[in-house]
């Protein structure tokens, strides 16, 4: 069953919304890489106890400049949710993904704010906080991955359909687990590249391998196994699908996963021999969620309620032919 196409006020609206989230994200990656996590204080919503700081520093101007665009994204997101609500009718799958698109933004608040309060920014180096950061990803990807399906159905495409959806739908699946055990890896070792940056690559490979590194430098080794491990899959995997679920939205985005993953491993690798520079973070954060948002599209238009279905004739490891 398809529903009506939203307004294309709604879409750009919904795009717009999109846009500055990633904004906000991409801000808040550069407040833990420069250090600011502690501009505010361990305060929170105030900062260092007062609403409009007075003669503040470098790091409470770009914590106070997160909080007051985070404050912004709640806003749209509100404001999204609404205008979902009354203009669309019910059972309208924008409605359902307008509203998860409100949730995550509202649990991405409570993350932020319980970060802040048990003072896991700045020079935090323990365990707790990689913990935190991870769940912090988690968020972040689902918050992200909700707006984009905001756009998506906004656009008249047919609802999700989880039944009888077979091996295609154990792929996608595990394609949306793999990305994001694989962000909670990147954040965490980002985390380790903001506490124990390397003056030169010789001394951080010398820092991986010691045996007396610290638990963060241990564990940003796993980051780039990974990256290639689940890059791997999921270009085999979405390849395939698009086989089985020949419709050109799935093809359209496999073939934007296979690239976009192509340019990310590059990032990567970029990332590494420049010994992660801000700059280069916030290039490696967002082209990880386009990946992201080019996964959640194929599981949409897989997953389709109206989707094309084939019968598969091979295994995904088969899928190396052209899309």
């Amino acid at each position: 069953m398809t529903h009506a196409a939203s307004s294309r006020r709604f879409q750009a609206f919904s795009l717009g919304v999109l846009a500055f989230t990633l904004v906000v994200i991409l801000w808040g990656a550069f407040v833990r890489a420069t250090g600011s996590g502690a501009g505010c204080g361990d305060h929170w919503p105030v900062c260092n106890g007062e609403v409009i700081p007075r003669a503040p520093s470098v790091q409470t101007l770009i914590e106070y400049t997160h909080r007051l665009t985070s404050g912004l994204a709640m806003i749209l997101a509100v404001a999204l949710y609404v205008w979902a609500r009354k203009g669309h009718a019910k059972g309208h799958p924008v409605r359902s993904a307008a509203a998860w698109a409100l949730f995550f933004m509202m649990t991405e608040a409570l993350v932020g704010a319980g970060i802040v309060l048990l003072k896991y920014v700045a020079d935090n180096a323990s365990v707790g906080r990689a913990l935190w950061m991870g769940v912090h990803l988690v968020n972040t990807f689902l918050l992200v991955g909700a707006q984009t399906l905001v756009i998506w159905f906004s656009r008249g495409r047919a609802p999700l359909s989880l039944r009888g959806q077979g091996l295609p739908g154990a792929l996608m699946g595990l394609s949306i687990l793999g990305l994001l055990v694989l962000g909670v890896s990147g954040a965490i070792a980002a985390l380790g590249d903001t506490l124990f940056p390397s003056t030169t690559l010789a001394e951080g490979l010398r820092q991986d391998i010691s045996e007396t590194a610290h638990i963060l430098i241990k564990l940003r080794v796993l980051h780039p196994l990974l990256a290639v491990s689940v890059g791997a899959f999921l270009v085999l995997a979405s390849r395939w699908v698009a086989r089985v679920r020949p419709s050109e939205d799935v093809r359209r985005a496999a073939s934007a996963i296979t690239v976009l993953y192509a340019v990310q491993l590059g990032a990567g690798v970029t990332n590494l021999l420049l010994l992660a520079p801000v700059w280069m973070q916030l290039v490696h954060l967002l082209l990880a969620d386009f990946v992201w948002m080019a996964v959640v599209v194929l599981c949409a238009a897989g997953l389709a309620a109206d989707a094309p279905r084939v019968v598969a004739e091979a295994s995904p490891a088969s899928s190396a032919e052209p899309v």
